[in-house]
This record gives structure tokens, C-alpha cells and sequence, in this order.
């Protein structure tokens, strides 16, 4: 009985219309991109795809302490992209105070 109970559930199943659809997306191009990593620990990069998206980002080593050690990478950047014709940025900064976009 139980065999016949779980043949008619997995009969069920796999009868169900399958309610995901796949959607074919298109690869994005980068039209642009460049990057710089220099022997001081400095680095800048960006990159611009066709749909929009523009990318920058700039950082260098800090020392933020007494000690060797104590040194971390302060970052600075932006990202744009449109939603529905307008171009949104974000500008922000990562640095001994965190992460603060704007």
C-alpha cells in the first residue's frame, strides 16, 4: 500500500507544471577597463560595460598606528548604473572609520 501511496505522490510530481522559467540572458560587454597596482601598495581600476554600469576604485596603504603593523588600505570609489533612464552613483570611502557611501 505504501508503495503504491508514493508511486502516485512521485506520478504527481512529476506531472505538476514546473513553475520556473529559464530566461536566456545576454552577456554584458565591457567597452572599457583599465587598472594600476603600484609598488607602494597603491592601486586605481575602473571598468565601463554597455549596458551602463561604470566602476572606480582608487586606494592606498595608510598607516593608522604606532606599529608596522598597524597599516591598512583606504579606499575610495563609485559605481554608477540606470534604473527605468536615470543613472544612479554611489560615491564611498573605506577607511579606519568603515565603510561610508553616499
Amino acid at each position: 500500500m505504501k508503495l503504491i501511496i508514493l508511486a502516485i505522490v512521485l506520478a504527481v510530481a512529476v506531472a505538476a507544471p514546473s513553475s520556473l522559467t529559464y530566461e536566456t540572458v545576454e552577456p554584458v560587454a565591457i567597452v572599457s577597463s583599465r587598472s594600476e597596482m603600484n609598488a607602494d601598495g597603491s592601486y586605481s581600476f575602473g571598468f565601463e560595460s554597455d549596458n551602463g554600469i561604470k566602476v572606480e576604485e582608487s586606494g592606498l596603504q595608510k598607516q593608522i598606528g604606532e606599529k608596522a603593523e598597524d597599516a591598512g588600505t583606504v579606499s575610495k570609489g563609485s559605481y554608477s548604473y540606470t534604473v527605468d533612464g536615470v543613472v544612479l552613483t554611489v560615491n564611498w570611502v573605506a577607511d579606519e572609520n568603515g565603510f561610508q557611501a553616499t
